[in-house]
């Protein structure tokens, strides 16, 4: 499954480039068609030929590493890699991340993790490294691998919602519940009009039983996102824990209102001890 994500997202970047009606296709969307297409020879010989002419196309070079992993040829894989390393640098992580991509299109994960590790290291100021590892590592559930990482990256400049959104949920996860709220406070700084961090908070006073932090904290989700039936729901959990039935019922209302699911309204309507009409 975590391999089938990356090769999605390759799939969807594919479809995402844009290509005119009369324009010829470069070299790279011709490789993008054929991978569509599940034709990696193809891509392969295309893209080969191109780098024969233009050997510093660098886009050229991590995509024929993705299409190579994908093809099954680690070999093949490793050694462009090695070519971008000449081409980039030694203290570049790039090349490094793309193996690790590579890696992770063969299910080879703890290559993978090795290879965004080896990227931290070439790179010691980056944070691209220990952040793609750490993102990896939460995404597979590995929190203990995790945390480290994601905390390496932030100390290195990483300070962008995504990141404070997961250094959060593998807290929560490991039941620091301090750290976790630092971090998803982080997030609504990083990015505040992102619902995401504001979420984070809620679960960490909903985990702690704060009625108000967490009506403050789906407050806020709902300014961002109007429509957001389970904010609704939590509101109703929030302002019943501070002793406001009848504002708890109106919330419950409102969530059913906006689709929330009805197994999950009748648990809220019955904690609350109301009737099963509106």
């Amino acid at each position: 499954m975590r391999a089938g994500a990356a090769a999605f997202a390759l799939i969807a970047a594919a479809a995402a480039v844009p290509l005119g009606a009369c324009a010829k296709p470069t070299p790279i969307e011709r490789a993008l068609s054929y991978m569509r297409q599940h034709r990696d020879a193809e891509a392969t010989a295309t893209l080969r030929a191109h780098l024969v002419t233009s050997p510093d196309d660098l886009d050229a070079r991590k995509l024929l590493v993705r299409v190579l992993a994908a093809s099954g040829d680690l070999a093949g894989a490793e050694a462009e890699v090695a070519e971008l390393t000449k081409r980039m640098g030694e203290g570049d992580p790039e090349p490094f991340l793309e193996l690790g991509h590579a890696f992770e299109l063969a299910h080879k994960f703890e290559e993978a993790l090795g290879a965004y590790d080896r990227a931290a290291e070439v790179a010691p100021s980056s944070p691209k490294g220990p952040r793609e590892g750490g993102m990896r590592c939460a995404r597979w559930g590995e929190t203990e691998e995790a945390r480290p990482r994601l905390e390496e990256a932030v100390r290195r400049g990483a300070h962008d919602a995504e990141t404070f959104h997961a250094l959060g949920l593998v807290k929560v996860h490991l039941q620091d519940l301090d750290g976790a709220e630092e971090a998803y406070t982080q997030g609504t700084r990083a990015d505040p009009k992102d619902a995401s961090s504001f979420l984070g908070l809620a679960t960490v006073a909903v985990l702690r039983g704060d009625g108000a932090k967490a009506l403050a904290a789906y407050d806020a989700i709902l300014v961002r996102r109007p429509t957001y039936a389970p904010a609704e729901l939590g509101r109703a959990w929030a302002l019943a824990k501070l002793g406001r039935k009848d504002d708890a019922g109106r919330a419950v209302i409102r969530a059913e209102q906006l689709g929330a699911p009805a197994n999950a309204v009748a648990k809220q309507r019955a904690a609350l001890g109301l009737s099963s009409a509106p």
